[in-house]
């Protein structure tokens, strides 16, 4: 199962990192191949305009990323909660489940280490804007019918990370 594909030369790659080595360690990765370059870009054309060009694309990767879950797993609670597992791996996130219904999926993120890194790397705001503005999108592109709510992030201070999932009739 492929999470997202890339394309080389007219050729489709198929992309098994995540499978391999975990949501945590791609997003840490990532995070240190990018702050150099983007700090570049700051510098070049603005840090306002290259952040709206980032948080687009990024938001863009995770709708397709959904879509990619939801035609591997489908795309109900239970399918949701599967895939949950590629970013609780390694113990990425502690997560508290408080309501589990046929419609609803409500839990807590009581530790989150995709945000320990960032704050590590001085990187809060690029870390909300390259972890956390996933979630909504992708969401998205799992299920047209479900919505997301989120009050609280650890990223942002707040001691958990409040997700309330609602999946509506498809």
């Amino acid at each position: 199962m492929a999470i997202s594909k890339g394309k080389m030369e007219g050729k489709v790659l198929e992309d098994f990192i995540t499978q391999k080595i975990g949501v945590l360690n791609r997003r840490e990765t990532e995070a240190r191949i990018l702050l150099p370059f983007l700090e570049k870009l700051f510098e070049s054309f603005g840090r306002q305009d290259v952040v709206e060009i980032l948080a687009s694309t990024v938001k863009e990767l995770a709708r397709k990323q959904g879509k990619d879950l939801s035609s591997a797993y489908g795309n109900d609670i239970e399918a949701f909660l599967e895939t949950l597992e590629f970013w609780k791996q390694d113990g990425a996130l502690e997560i508290t489940v408080l309501e589990k219904s046929k419609t609803n999926l409500n839990f807590d993120v009581t530790r989150c280490k995709y945000a320990e890194f960032y704050k590590a790397m001085g990187m809060e705001d690029l870390g909300a804007i390259l972890s956390c503005n996933r979630d909504f999108a992708m969401i998205e592109g799992f299920n047209e019918n479900a919505t997301l709510k989120r009050e609280k992030t650890i990223l942002s201070g707040s001691s958990c990370c409040t997700f309330r999932y609602e999946f509506g009739a498809d």
